[in-house]
């Protein structure tokens, strides 16, 4: 039997000298692409890399700048408020000249006068405002701490502003005290 196996595997035809070339060849071309996409691969990989670092440095920044806005948001606030202390100290000083009473009041008050009309202005420059006293009243933005009759306003109105409330935009930040009209 050994016989015959030795003589059926001498019977199968050979490969002839082309097909062994193309055969190469096919091996060959395989080999090519299988380098080229590991090559493609490593420059993905390279890019893919280099696109999370910028990613984290841009998070890095972003939450940077973050912190750093919202640690000096207030100072547009600030800079604003520093004329307001200047004329404070200014009406101080320029009082401490004066010898006659009547004088000495009326100084101090034009200067308290000027001195709320110019931090009132810079309060309303970064949105803050009083609460109107005119308004009718809204439990959003006032606090009823009295309740009375009266005959010449309207049941529900506000009749008298005991503290002043302010808003931020829309947002009450002190309510305003008042009495209402039975």
């Amino acid at each position: 039997m050994s016989n015959q196996s030795d003589k059926e595997i001498q019977e199968e035809p050979l490969l002839n000298e082309g097909e062994i070339n193309e055969a190469e060849a096919e091996a060959e071309a395989v080999e090519n692409e299988f380098d080229l996409l590991q090559a493609e691969l490593a420059a993905l990989k390279d890019k893919y890399a280099r696109v999370h670092a910028d990613f984290d440095n841009i998070k890095k920044r972003l939450e940077r700048e973050k912190y750093t806005a919202v640690e000096y948001s207030n100072e547009r606030f600030a800079k604003d408020m520093i004329p307001v202390m200047d004329a404070l100290q200014m009406a101080l000083t320029s009082t401490a000249t004066v010898t006659d009473p009547q004088e000495h009041l009326d100084k101090l008050n034009e200067g308290i006068e000027l001195t709320l009309k110019q931090f009132t202005t810079s309060l309303e420059k970064h949105g803050i405002t009083m609460v109107a006293h005119d308004e009718p009243f809204d439990p959003n933005i006032h606090n009823a701490v009295q309740a009375v009759d009266s005959d010449t306003v309207e049941s529900g109105q506000i009749v008298q502003t005991f503290q002043t409330g302010y808003k931020y935009k829309n947002r009450p930040l002190r309510e305003a005290m008042v009495i209402v009209a039975n």
